[in-house]
């Protein structure tokens, strides 16, 4: 799945175990949630789209967590099986339900 490949892409990068695929019930002051949002198949090749959300305790260092994101992500096409990385937006997308700082990076992943 392409969501693990990230996701251990990202531990692996960042260093650090705080990369999840759905928001902890009980979540910590800085963490990362990545997410499929849509997938296609061509000729037998993969392309998925991947929001990655970033989570801190105050807005600039999530924006500062969120570049950080993006530099790991774009080393994933060093990977074996992924062909591309593109990213398609990043944005602030501060959570209003629970007054948490957070931004989105949105990517166009080509695989094998």
């Amino acid at each position: 799945m392409i969501e693990e490949i990230v996701r251990e892409h990202l531990k692996a990068q960042m260093n650090t175990d705080k990369v999840y695929m759905e928001v902890p019930e009980k979540p910590l002051k800085k963490f990362i949630v990545i997410e499929k949002t849509g997938s296609r198949m061509v000729n037998l090749i993969n392309y998925s789209t991947i929001a990655v959300q970033s989570y801190d305790e105050s807005l600039e260092k999530t924006a500062k967590l969120n570049e950080l994101v993006k530099a790991a992500m774009f080393s994933l096409a060093d990977n074996a099986g992924i062909g591309k990385v593109k990213l398609e937006t990043d944005y602030n997308f501060t959570d209003i339900t629970t007054k948490r700082y957070r931004y989105q990076a949105v990517f166009d992943i080509t695989h094998y």
